[in-house]
């Protein structure tokens, strides 16, 4: 099922329509976190400890259901509780929709971003949107640089480290993050082999964590470039 208003043949005019849509859904996933902290303050001085794992409506409801407010601080708390709580499942509602159109449009799209692991519907999106045009990225690395993943060399103490660059897209760079992770936190992915690798040759997480986002940037670049062959 195409998503309403998009032409697999215009790549610009898709791009932008997955920009907006992946706008949308990291807006949504925000207001979750604000009200999910809100959330878990007033529970926290309803019930000692509140919920010591990831906030959840049914959790959450669970936990309201067992307090009985003893004071009418108590009960205000418990009123604004419920408030942020009906607030979370609308947001859950939302967020579930986002996901759903966003991967009828990234379907739609014909992309093969989806078959690199760790990059699923949202993150293929996310990379479409705000590459735009691969083409107008000469090189793997002017590609790395715009989405802020190729290291910053600086000279410290007669050496050369590469730290962290803060340029770029941050949107992008959020993108290869994701992906990144989602291949470290599975034991048989190659990119937790190349992690594990760096962590051999002395680099820190952090470090290792870097050099396979820009292994996942080279990645996804060659992607991008086999898509705009291809249409």
């Amino acid at each position: 099922m195409r998503a309403p208003g998009i032409n697999a043949v215009d790549a610009t005019n898709h791009g932008e329509v997955l920009r907006l849509l992946a706008r949308r859904n990291n807006d949504l996933g925000r207001a979750r976190n604000r009200v999910a902290c809100r959330l878990h303050a007033l529970l926290a001085e309803l019930a000692p400890g509140g919920i010591s794992k990831e906030i959840r409506a049914g959790s959450a409801q669970a936990l309201l259901d067992s307090i009985t407010p003893a004071t009418a601080v108590e009960a205000a708390r418990h009123a604004l509780a419920v408030e942020h709580l009906e607030d979370l499942r609308r947001l859950d509602e939302q967020m579930k929709a986002s996901k759903k159109r966003i991967a009828e449009a990234v379907t739609a799209s014909g992309t093969t971003l989806t078959e690199l692991f760790g990059v699923g519907p949202v993150v293929a999106a996310m990379v479409i949107g705000y590459s735009r045009d691969v083409h107008r990225f000469p090189t793997a690395d002017r590609y790395a640089s715009y989405n802020g993943t190729a290291p910053r060399e600086v000279a410290s103490g007669g050496r050369k480290v590469h730290r962290l660059s803060r340029r770029g897209n941050r949107q992008l760079n959020h993108a290869m993050h994701i992906a990144a992770v989602s291949q470290i936190r599975q034991p048989h992915s190659d990119g937790r082999a190349f992690y594990e690798r760096k962590i051999a040759e002395g680099k820190t997480p952090k470090e290792a964590l870097r050099a396979l986002k820009r292994r996942v940037s080279d990645s996804v670049y060659r992607q991008l470039l086999i898509d705009a062959q291809a249409r």
